[in-house]
């Protein structure tokens, strides 16, 4: 097949890049030039803009409202992979410039694309999100689900229901990912010592490794399937002391040990969910980090065991350290909370 990827040079784009490739397809990443230097040789390059850039908070981007397709109006693909369309706008654009030369669609939305709250195993049938203004451009944490419900709801109508896949990921894990929210908890778990975990060790939560849903994503191009899957797991619920205990048997030195701090302290302090990376602090809608990844795995995904993707991120963080973005809390910070915690 030949693939266009929008979007394959980064992380969730760079491992569906590759497994296409190791695939034996023919990729095709559009991508602004910045993180594709030396990668793919095998793959064709095409570079521009989708008219956003990077904010300053983690996961935010500011709209330029302009951008620059036009490395595309030439070439024809059997598929097209959607991996960095955060507003309608762009799906329509991209739709206009390649005017039918894009095959079959893929478009990798989120788990935030639900209304909620939603009871513990729901399914890709749960109720969507919807905006109060659907022509915002201002990406926070309230509108990100619903602009990617209407990103998907662009992709179905401009290309058909029956043409068009949509990935629904829960947090994606592994190497290269440059939100350092999975990574910030193992490299300070290798660390070792005393380490600060946050509230209650059942708050649900689920991740999948971005390895595991591009072979998953390649799949369902290559089976011409249509519809719309969780990409998340474990499928039996799984706590957040859990994801911390199964990093401390796979990285964590000797005498480590994990000590579990109060919510209400923690939030007094001002320590939320970017400090502390995939705690959910307090939002009450815990239960988006509970869905049923049934129908994927019917579908043929397959999960790697997280002993595993831990593994491997650990090793290439050591050959090649991501930088931190910001997130994440200062060993003397963390040591001031415990003694602090300790005390109260």
């Amino acid at each position: 097949m030949r693939i266009l990827i929008m979007g394959g040079t980064a992380f969730v784009g760079r491992h569906i890049a590759r497994a296409a490739i190791d695939n034996g397809h023919e990729v095709t990443v559009f991508h602004r030039g910045k993180t594709g230097a030396g990668l793919f040789p095998e793959a064709t390059h095409l570079t521009g803009d989708r008219g956003t850039i990077p904010g300053s908070s983690e996961g935010a981007l500011v709209s330029l409202g302009k951008s620059d397709l036009s490395a595309l109006a030439t070439g024809e693909w059997d598929a097209t992979v959607d991996v960095s369309a955060y507003f309608p706008r762009q799906v329509h654009e991209l739709a206009e410039v390649l005017d039918g030369r894009g095959g079959r669609q893929l478009y990798i939305s989120s788990m935030s694309a639900y209304k909620t709250p939603v009871a513990p195993g729901f399914n890709e049938d749960a109720p969507l999100a919807e905006l109060a203004d659907p022509d915002t451009e201002d990406v926070t944490l309230q509108t990100y689900g619903g602009l990617k419900v209407l990103c998907e709801q662009a992709a179905a109508q401009l290309h058909g229901a029956d043409r068009t896949t949509i990935i629904r990921p829960t947090y994606v894990i592994g190497p290269y990912d440059r939100s350092y929210r999975f990574t910030y908890w193992v490299q300070r778990i290798a660390a070792g010592g005393e380490v600060l975990a946050p509230a209650d060790p059942e708050d649900p939560i689920q991740l999948i490794d971005a390895r595991d849903q591009a072979s998953f994503c390649v799949s369902l191009l290559e089976r011409e399937q249509a519809g719309v899957f969780h990409t998340c797991g474990p499928a039996e619920p799984f706590g957040f002391g859990g994801m911390l205990e199964a990093i401390a048997a796979q990285v964590a030195p000797p005498a480590t040990r994990l000590t579990w701090v109060g919510k209400e302290f923690l939030l007094g302090e001002g320590i939320d969910g970017e400090i502390l990376p995939l705690w959910s602090a307090d939002d009450p809608d815990v239960d988006i980090n509970a869905g049923s990844p049934a129908r994927a795995l019917a579908a043929g995904l397959r999960l790697r065991p997280l002993s595993s993707s831990i593994a491997d991120l650990r090793a290439a963080e050591q050959q090649s350290p991501t930088p931190q973005p910001g997130n994440g809390i200062s060993r003397e910070r963390e040591a001031e909370l415990l003694a602090r915690w300790a005390a109260s």
